[in-house]
């Protein structure tokens, strides 16, 4: 007979690239799959992060019984700063994820509450009430990733993590190829699939290419290298220290991550640095031109990374001077393509020579093609697919994929944040909806800001605010002083002195009528200054600024 089925609840990281976590639920027990932030976009103002919304573990938090993690990106681990305080449950990890967990946590003062266990790929599976995980090695643009495989009284889940099926990795380490066919062969019900490069013929090319794109630079330029790519993306970082090695380079670091993260990957073994190798940032200028070597952040065009400082002239220890060759070792994510476009131009401004992904092959991608997410849906033959990490496009060519593969579209479950999906022997579906969505952290504030204040802030970024101060005897019904007008984003005030002087003629009038007919109550006075400085500006500039007004009673 039977038995009930398992339940699986992406909280994120479906129909949109970012802030992966995923529920495993069967029975009395909870396992999270990976806890990670979203970057805001261009309508986000003033947001700095975006993470899930985890009202339902919070309801449930008495058999939520540990987070898994596959990897160590940002996408993957970064809201368990923000998760913890409300959350605080055993989190699991390969050895590089968890160190770099542990150094997010220290940051935040919040690693000596932290419950962080270090699990080995290939190793016995962690026992998490009725649900046991399994760590199973694969290759991604960071070292130290895996798949799950998520054992429970259904039948078995594979979460495949971000992945590629590299044959030549960095580290050596390849994808455990036969572990996931071994499980293929026992029976799979469900694989969540990485699907953000489904719309890519072919294959993914090995990180090893652009070592060799690094060879050919270094060996012909005649001055000094900087190199900017991501900070997590380690096996990027050993590449570039091997090719200055080789050509007898001394390497300096620039940005915190940077620091951060190739210090920890040293001290775990994931960096191999020859001693002698790093220099101090303060000690580039010292060494001549062509034994130097910069690794840098910055390759998103950040206005505030290390490189973004460097092309604006405004970096203190490092200036940008011609005969410098600067590699852009990545490709910019979705919404950065014009402040990455904006670097390379005040770089070649500068003097410097730039290389960047479309004139070499300085960067490949850590995520599969079509032809890897064929081979390991073929390797693990699921039941049920279940692509993630991917905007709808993505999804949309996932299942074009799983259809090529004799897959018929009741087999291919595309959810939506918060649905709640079933899947047990011979039946799957999408049955209902947990509270779910975006949580935005501004500052210090989790969750405080909303999209009633995120529209107000387009609202005044769009069209300014003008306030108008007026004070009030409410017993007599009389207006003492004002209105003044102050104006902020709307109009150049000393450019627009008469326009705000009419203004306040207008102003005066709807005073005057509001005397005459003896109101007093501060939202009728409000709404009537509102209407007609709204339709003299809408008239006269064909503009509506915000319209404040501050009616002070005395």
């Amino acid at each position: 007979m039977a038995g009930p089925p398992v339940t699986l609840i992406p909280l994120g990281g479906t129909r949109e690239i970012g802030k992966n976590m995923t529920v495993v639920e069967y029975g009395d027990d909870i396992v999270v799959i990976d806890a990670g932030v979203a970057f805001p976009d261009e309508e986000l103002l003033g947001i700095d992060l975006v993470i899930p919304n985890i009202d339902y573990l919070l309801e449930n938090r008495e058999r939520v019984r540990g987070i898994v993690l596959t990897h160590g990106h940002e996408d993957h681990i970064g809201a368990l700063p923000y998760v913890l305080p409300q959350l605080n449950v055993p989190i699991y990890g390969t050895k590089l994820t968890i160190g770099l967990v542990k150094k997010k946590l220290e940051e935040h003062h919040l690693e000596r509450q932290a419950k962080l266990n270090v699990v080995t790929p290939g190793g016995r599976p962690i026992k998490l009430g009725s649900i046991a995980v399994e760590w199973i090695r694969t290759n991604h643009s960071i070292p130290d990733g895996s798949a799950l495989a998520i054992h429970t009284p259904a039948g078995i889940i594979i979460h495949s993590g971000d992945f590629k099926i590299d044959p030549t990795p960095i580290d050596g380490r390849r994808t455990d190829v036969s572990r996931l066919s071994a499980l293929g062969e026992k029976g799979v019900l469900a694989l969540f699939c990485d699907a953000t490069n489904a719309e890519v013929p072919g294959y993914t090319p090995s990180e090893k290419v652009v070592g060799e794109t690094f060879d050919q630079v270094f060996e012909t330029a005649p001055a000094r290298i900087l190199v900017a790519t991501f900070a997590s993306n380690i096996h990027r970082i050993q590449q570039a220290i091997d090719t200055a090695v080789c050509y007898g380079r001394k390497v300096a670091i620039a940005g915190r991550s940077m620091r951060e993260n190739v210090a920890v990957a040293e001290e775990l073994g994931f960096l191999k640095i020859p001693k002698g190798t790093l220099v101090e940032l303060d000690e580039l200028n010292r060494i001549p031109d062509e034994k130097a070597v910069l690794l840098t952040t910055g390759s998103q065009g950040e206005p505030m990374a290390a490189l973004t400082r460097m092309a604006n002239n405004d970096h203190r220890q490092v200036q940008i001077r011609p005969g410098d060759t600067v590699i852009i070792s990545a490709t910019p994510i979705p919404g950065n393509e014009s402040l990455v476009g904006r670097t390379i131009d005040n770089l070649f401004r500068l003097g410097a020579e730039v290389i960047y992904k479309e004139v070499a092959r300085v960067h490949v991608s850590g995520h599969a093609s079509q032809e890897e997410i064929k081979f390991m849906i073929n390797m693990v033959r699921p039941a049920y697919l279940i692509p993630f990490h991917g905007e709808y496009r993505h999804l949309a060519a996932f299942l074009k994929i799983a259809e090529e593969l004799g897959y018929s579209r009741d087999r291919v479950l595309i959810p939506e944040i918060g649905d709640r999906i079933e899947v047990a022997r011979g039946q799957g579906a999408i049955c209902g909806r947990v509270p779910s969505g975006p949580v935005f952290i501004d500052g210090l504030g989790i969750g405080d800001v909303g999209h009633i204040v995120l529209r107000d802030r387009v609202s005044l970024a769009n069209n300014g605010v003008l306030v108008v101060v007026v004070v009030m005897d409410k017993q007599r019904g009389k207006f003492l002083s004002g209105p003044d007008i102050i104006t902020r984003g709307f109009v150049y005030v000393r450019e627009s002195e008469a326009l705000l002087e009419q203004a306040k003629k207008q102003a005066m009038v709807v005073l005057k009528e509001i005397e005459e007919k003896n109101i007093t109550e501060w939202s009728v006075i409000k709404v009537k200054i509102q209407e007609a400085l709204g339709a003299y500006f809408d008239a006269v500039t064909g503009r509506r600024p915000n319209i404040l007004p501050i009616i002070i009673e005395v």
